[in-house]
């Protein structure tokens, strides 16, 4: 069990590179498979990641969760998406009625779906929901302020979303979760996580931007010149993950990026989704580099700056179907091909079990 007052440093001073030493027996083991050498190409690469992970012979991923944080932005001020903020508290409802995509693909893989309230502006009562088991409200504030007017939201509360998103991830695999796909909802949200995608991948802006929710030409613009504007006001350090987050990011993007540090810690792997997901990935990278071996990237985004976001953290995509959803629906659909990896790894048999003349 982590305590609960477990702090950053420590989280961070704890997480450890991958040990190649189980990627190489994994590899040996791959040898031995009854199919020419390497022949379901990268499905090998995935199988042998995660005995790295999971440090033995016998990967399982037979326990899958999602958590899909949710929260709101002060930027939709100035009329950066197509959909009004309210939104993200009436897709909440619909995650837990379990109407949703991520509902829809999640179980295509038996994987619960968690709703988290990071920020969102509208009070959502528990007790007329269905699935409130399935639902944790850690609001940090009602939404964040405005980033291209000042600081996204203090550093304080950077910290308070990246912890709980650790937290509640650290409980989930205590509970038994083997592998965990992070999800977001949150109006305006494409515009921080590009915020964030162009100060640490050193990207241009107009690189980095895109439609979100399907905004038009002038909604386009004003995105640009939201993000422009906060960078040049907020003046983010590009070496400080905590201050990126503070200043231009969004509380879900937070407790995305505490997610694959508990992911990290614990030794577990992370499927990350797409472009908000990453942005909690860019950030989580900040702070600590070595989270990246424990990430797979379910798939690439239509959003234009998320293959610059794969890029920097040199991740590439299971996937790329041209998807723009979020809530976790890349990740999901990515794990029936993660799951596929691992039964060829575990269940096929070798030449030796099956009795068939090798390469000589």
């Amino acid at each position: 069990m982590v305590s609960e007052d477990i702090g950053l440093v420590e989280i961070v001073k704890q997480i450890i590179p991958v040990d190649e030493k189980w990627i190489k027996k994994a590899r040996e083991r791959t040898a031995q498979l009854l199919m020419p050498a390497r022949a379901l190409g990268r499905l090998h690469d995935i199988s042998e990641r995660l005995c790295g992970i999971q440090e033995t012979l016998k990967p399982s991923i037979e326990r899958k969760a999602f958590m899909v944080m949710a929260g709101d932005h002060g930027v939709v001020k100035e009329g950066v998406s197509a959909f009004p903020q309210e939104v993200t508290g009436e897709m909440i409802k619909t995650f837990l009625n379990n109407g949703a995509g991520i509902n829809v693909l999640a179980g295509q893989v038996n994987a619960d779906v968690f709703v988290v309230d990071m920020g969102v502006v509208s009070d959502i009562d528990p007790a007329t929901l269905n699935g409130r088991d399935r639902f944790f409200i850690k609001k940090v504030a009602k939404g964040t302020a405005n980033l291209s007017r000042g600081p996204a939201m203090t550093r304080e509360e950077a910290g308070k979303s990246i912890l709980t998103g650790f937290q509640l991830a650290a409980g989930l695999f205590n509970k038994g979760v083997q592998i965990l796909g992070t999800g977001d909802m949150g109006i305006g949200n494409t515009t921080p996580s590009a915020a964030i995608g162009t100060v640490l991948t050193g990207s241009l802006i107009e690189e980095m931007v895109g439609r979100g929710t399907g905004v038009d030409d002038k909604g386009l613009f004003r995105k640009q010149e939201a993000i422009r504007k906060g960078i040049e006001i907020n003046q983010p350090n590009r070496k400080d993950g905590l201050d990126v987050l503070s200043k231009l990011g969004g509380f879900e993007i937070g407790g995305i990026a505490g997610c694959i540090l508990a992911g990290a810690y614990h030794k577990r792997p992370v499927v990350i989704d797409g472009f908000i997901s990453t942005a909690g990935a860019l950030v989580a990278h900040a702070l600590c580099p070595a989270v990246v071996d424990y990430l797979f990237a379910g798939h690439c985004s239509e959003e234009p700056g998320h293959r610059l976001m794969l890029k920097h953290l040199k991740l590439e995509p299971i996937l790329d179907l041209g998807m723009r959803l979020g809530e976790g629906t890349g990740g999901a659909l990515a794990m029936c091909i993660i799951e596929g990896a691992v039964r060829i790894f575990t269940d096929m048999l070798t030449f030796e079990e099956a009795g068939v003349t090798g390469k000589e």
